[in-house]
């Protein structure tokens, strides 16, 4: 068996509690066997318990996780501002090393981790789960989109935006060139204009489920109104990255995605005001 290493912020949240079953019930040469978490938060397991739990190692520093694994996974989705500094020794390691979403908190930091990776040599991943939508995944995505719409739930947009964006750049590419929210307190509305009178919106709530809309300058369309069941294609995608150290995921989409997720952040402060993508750039 393949040893898959966890670092985390803090091991007892809800990806750390599932992955380590998808991975078993996948039935690949591949375990979770050891991890690391930087705090344990109040009210939730250690990560001495939550390692007896999962009957895994308790690693007592990223180095001692790092050589005894096969590959890596940081996770910490809820703090994306730690993913650099928790992935620093991973990204110098040569091994397959997957990063949970959203990936970094701004682009400066998602392309210094890429170029890390690149220095040593070290493969790389990252996505939403929800690039694994079964339809989604099935589709022919050559052409470009002329618009999309999508809709989903969560906290907040800061969190996660990132599933929808992840999807919306799937079918319009990458080449935004700005953005506006037009929302309110309780569901931001992002526009998002490629010019050439090509847009992409998404709507967030709380309690609202994710879809996705596109339609093509040949009047074709794509509508997915039920995600359906993503959690097994991103496992599979996954350990297909650990077996072959090649991603699914284009890193210029990753890139595009990240930027779009702090662009429309900053606009959040100010509605119905376009925020120019180059701003965020080099």
């Amino acid at each position: 068996m393949k040893k898959i290493g966890f670092i985390d912020y803090f091991l007892d949240g809800w990806h750390a509690n599932n992955y380590p079953i998808w991975i078993k019930e996948a039935k690949r040469d591949y375990e979770v066997s050891i991890a690391w978490e930087e705090i344990s938060k109040e009210g939730l397991r250690n990560g001495k318990d939550w390692c007896k739990d999962f009957n895994v190692e308790l690693a007592g520093s990223i180095e001692q996780l790092i050589n005894e694994s096969d590959c890596l996974i940081v996770l910490a989705p809820g703090n994306p501002e730690t993913h650099e500094r928790l992935a620093d020794l991973a990204l110098q390691s040569g091994k397959p090393l997957y990063i949970d979403k959203t990936f970094a908190p701004d682009l400066a930091a998602a392309e210094r981790m890429f170029i890390k990776a690149d220095v040593h040599g070290t493969p790389l991943m990252t996505s939403s789960a929800l690039r694994f939508v079964p339809d989604l995944q099935a589709a022919d995505l050559k052409e470009k989109a002329d618009t999309a719409f999508s809709l989903g739930g969560g906290s907040s947009f800061q969190e996660y935006s990132i599933h929808q964006l992840e999807m919306i750049v799937m079918l319009m590419g990458t080449e935004a060139k700005r953005v506006m929210q037009t929302g309110t307190e309780f569901s931001q509305q992002l526009i998002i204009d490629y010019g050439n009178d090509r847009r992409a919106s998404l709507s967030l709530s709380p309690n609202q489920g994710f879809e996705i809309h596109g339609h093509y300058k040949n009047k074709d369309s794509l509508s997915i109104a039920d995600p359906g069941d993503f959690w097994p294609g991103f496992i599979t995608a996954l350990l297909d990255f650990f077996d072959t150290g090649i991603s699914s995921v284009p890193k210029e989409e990753t890139l595009e995605i990240i930027k779009l997720v702090e662009a429309g952040i900053c606009a959040l402060d100010t509605t119905d005001e376009w925020f120019e993508l180059n701003d965020f750039s080099d």
